[in-house]
C-alpha cells in the first residue's frame, strides 16, 4: 500500500473559508491526501485566500515567495492558490509567481481531484468559473472522520447587495441559498460525527431562501426545522444584513430553544450620508429601531457589530454619528476597521480621508468598543452560563468553551470532557475570556 499523500491547508479571512477548506481537504482525501500542520512535508500547499483585508493580493503573493526554495527541494510539490483572491488574480497569479500549479475560485473547489490529476501531468490548471452544478452537492459522498463538538455549515453564498467597499459579489457572485433538505441531511451527518453545535453561514446568511417541501424557506424556518434534530444542541448563524432581518427571524430568537442568544449584526457607519454612500440601504435610525425590536424579543440577547472608519468623504461628525450608535447599542463584540480601497469596487475612486484621521478614528472606536465589551464581561460575574466545552486549556486541567453568548469560558476540573455541555457559575472576568466553576 502506497504512502498517504500529505495537504498543508493555510486558511485566511472568515469562518466560510474555514469551512471551505474542511471540504477541500476531504474532497482531496479522496484522492489518497491526509492534512499536516507543515508545508516543509507537503505534496501539496493550498493556500485559501480571503481579499477583504487591505493589500490581500499582496500578501499573497508574500507568502508564495516564501515557497520557492521549498520547490526547489521538492520538485514535485504542488502549490495552489483558492478563495477570493484567487477568483479575483485568476491567471494573474500564475503569470507572477510561476511555481503556483493550480488556482481556483471558491465555486469550484468540488473539481480539485481534476485538477490535481492535471498538475500530476505536469500541466497548469486554473478554474475560476461560476458552475452551474452544486459544489456541495458533488462533495456529499465525503468520508465520515470524527469532528469536534463546533461545525459550521454553509447554507448561502454570494451577495447582491454590492456594498461600495466590498469585493465579495465579484468573488463569490449572485446570491444562491442550498435547498433545505441537503442542509439538514449534512447537520444530521455532522450530529452523528459528534457535533452539538452548527453556526450556519452566508454572505448575507439572513437571506437565505432555499426550496423547501413547501416552497422557498426562510432561514427562521430553517432554523426550527434544525431545532427539531436529535443530538443538536446549539445553532447560530453569521453573517446577517439589517434589511434581510424578517420578522419571523427576529420572532425565533425569542422562541426557539436551540437558537442562542447571539446576533452579529454590521451596521458600518452611524452616519446616514455615510450609509447611502456605501449603498447599505438602511440608515442608523432604522437599524437602531431593529435592535429594540431583537432585544424585546430577546432582552438577553448579545449584540456584534462591525465598523468601518475613514471611509471615502467621512467627515469627524459623521464618525461622532458612529461613536453615538455604539454608546446606544453597547456592543457585547465588534470588529472595526480602517477603510482600505479595494479595486473594482465604486469607492475606490473616490476621494480618500487622510490616513492620520482614520488612524485616530478608529483608536478613539475601538476603545469606546473594548469598554463595552469589558463592562458587559465583567457582568456576567456571578451569573450561571451554560458552556459547551471544546478544548483543553493551556494549564493542566483547565477546560475551556463557549457559552451561549460566545463568550469563552474557562474552569479548572479534571471531570469535564470536550463535547460536554455544563452549568457554569462565572467567578471572574478577564480581559478576552471568563472564569467559572461547574454547577
Amino acid at each position: 500500500m502506497s504512502e498517504p499523500k500529505k495537504l498543508y491547508i493555510k486558511t485566511y479571512g472568515c469562518q466560510m473559508n474555514v469551512y471551505d477548506s474542511e471540504r477541500m481537504a476531504e474532497t482531496l482525501g479522496g484522492k489518497g491526501y491526509v492534512e499536516t500542520q507543515s508545508p516543509d512535508d507537503a505534496d501539496m500547499i493550498l493556500l485559501n485566500t480571503c481579499h477583504i483585508r487591505e493589500k490581500a493580493a499582496e500578501k499573497v503573493y508574500s507568502e508564495l515567495g516564501r515557497f520557492k526554495g521549498l520547490k526547489a527541494e521538492k520538485p514535485d510539490l504542488k502549490i495552489g492558490v483558492a478563495g477570493c483572491v484567487a477568483q479575483a488574480e485568476g491567471e494573474e497569479i500564475m503569470r507572477r509567481q510561476p511555481l503556483v500549479d493550480l488556482v481556483v475560485g471558491p465555486q469550484s473547489y468540488h473539481r480539485l481531484p481534476e485538477m490535481e490529476a492535471k498538475t500530476r501531468d505536469g500541466a497548469k490548471a486554473l478554474d475560476t468559473d461560476f458552475p452551474e452544478e452544486d459544489k456541495f452537492e458533488k462533495l456529499k459522498n465525503r468520508p465520515k472522520a470524527k469532528r469536534g463538538p463546533t461545525a459550521f455549515l454553509t447554507v448561502q453564498e454570494g451577495c447582491d447587495k454590492f456594498c461600495a467597499f466590498c469585493v465579495v459579489p465579484y468573488t463569490r457572485g449572485a446570491e444562491v441559498s442550498r435547498p433545505a433538505d441537503r442542509i439538514l441531511s449534512e447537520a444530521r451527518d455532522l450530529v452523528e460525527r459528534g457535533v452539538r453545535e452548527i453556526t450556519l453561514l452566508g454572505q448575507n446568511v439572513n437571506a437565505y431562501h432555499g426550496a423547501g417541501s413547501n416552497g422557498d424557506m426562510t432561514l427562521a424556518g430553517l432554523i426550527w426545522e434544525l431545532n427539531k434534530v436529535d443530538g443538536l444542541e446549539r445553532i447560530r448563524f453569521t453573517t446577517s444584513h439589517p434589511n434581510d432581518m424578517a420578522d419571523d427571524l427576529i420572532e425565533a430568537h425569542g422562541t426557539c430553544e436551540k437558537l442562542m442568544p447571539y446576533l452579529h449584526l454590521p451596521v458600518q457607519s452611524g452616519s446616514d450620508k455615510i450609509l447611502k454612500r456605501m449603498n447599505r440601504s438602511h440608515t442608523a435610525e432604522s437599524y437602531l429601531r431593529l435592535i429594540e425590536r431583537i432585544r424585546a424579543a430577546r432582552p438577553d440577547i448579545m449584540m456584534s457589530g462591525d465598523f468601518i472608519v475613514g471611509f471615502p468623504e467621512e467627515t469627524e461628525e459623521d464618525f461622532q454619528a458612529t461613536l453615538d450608535l455604539v454608546e446606544e447599542v453597547k456592543y457585547g463584540y465588534a470588529y472595526s476597521f480602517k477603510y482600505s480601497t479595494r479595486p473594482g469596487t465604486p469607492a475606490a475612486e473616490r476621494p480618500q480621508v487622510d490616513p492620520k484621521a482614520a488612524d485616530d478614528r478608529l483608536q478613539r472606536l475601538q476603545a469606546l468598543i473594548t469598554r463595552h465589551q469589558r463592562e458587559i464581561q465583567d457582568s456576567m460575574v456571578g451569573r450561571k452560563v451554560r458552556v459547551l466545552f471544546e478544548k483543553n486549556g493551556r494549564l493542566p486541567g483547565q477546560m475551556v468553551g463557549k457559552s451561549e453568548y460566545l463568550h469563552s469560558v474557562h474552569v479548572s476540573d479534571a471531570e469535564v470532557e470536550v463535547g460536554e455541555l455544563r452549568d457554569v457559575l462565572i467567578t471572574a472576568s478577564g480581559a478576552n475570556s471568563l472564569a467559572g466553576a461547574l454547577v
